[in-house]
């Protein structure tokens, strides 16, 4: 899987290389299907925002992931992009009155996003791991939690996310373009 990819990351980077087959296989320890496994990682392409890396996992994607899953995909992503930074701000600033304020922004997705709640919640958590926000790791790791999913199954999502966010920066500072 990712082939072409992994073919583009130097040696200074074979770990990643090795990670890259490890966080995209399914995982005996982890109850991670494959459709969730390319779902997490297509999040994270979007999130990331390289080209070459976009290009990539939806070359791998495009035949196994039913276009509502891509649409669940694409609201995950979209509504994280709001609520990572306004959460995040509401997480780090110092006046605690904030968080008592009503946030006055629609995210109905969340509670009908058109896909399995648990997969929408997965692509929410790798989107948030990579924005950095903890207010949202945290509900979606409880939320993942409470739908049964185990530890080394969110950790895993998380993991897709760390690997892929590491693969777009060797990509950016060797210059790769998806052309």
């Amino acid at each position: 899987m990712l082939d072409e990819l992994r073919s583009k990351i130097p040696d200074y980077a074979k770990d990643l290389r090795l990670n890259l087959s490890t966080v995209l296989s399914v995982d005996h320890e982890s109850q991670l299907k494959e459709t969730q496994i390319l779902g997490i990682a297509l999040a994270c392409a979007y999130a990331i925002k390289n080209p070459f890396l976009l290009h990539q996992i939806e070359k791998e994607t495009k035949n196994i992931l039913e276009d509502a899953t891509l649409q669940g995909i694409k609201a995950a992503t979209s509504i994280m992009a709001m609520n990572n930074v306004y959460y995040r701000f509401i997480h780090l600033v110092s006046d605690k009155e904030y968080g008592q304020l009503p946030a006055k922004l629609r995210m109905n997705i969340l509670t009908n996003p058109g896909i399995e709640k648990v997969d929408f919640e997965l692509f929410s958590l790798a989107v948030s791991a990579i924005n950095g926000c903890g207010l949202c790791m945290d509900s979606h790791t409880r939320t993942l939690s409470q739908q049964g999913l185990n530890k080394v199954s969110i950790q895993h999502a998380v993991r897709i996310a760390a690997v892929l966010n590491a693969a777009a920066q060797v990509i950016q500072q060797e210059n790769i373009r998806g052309e």
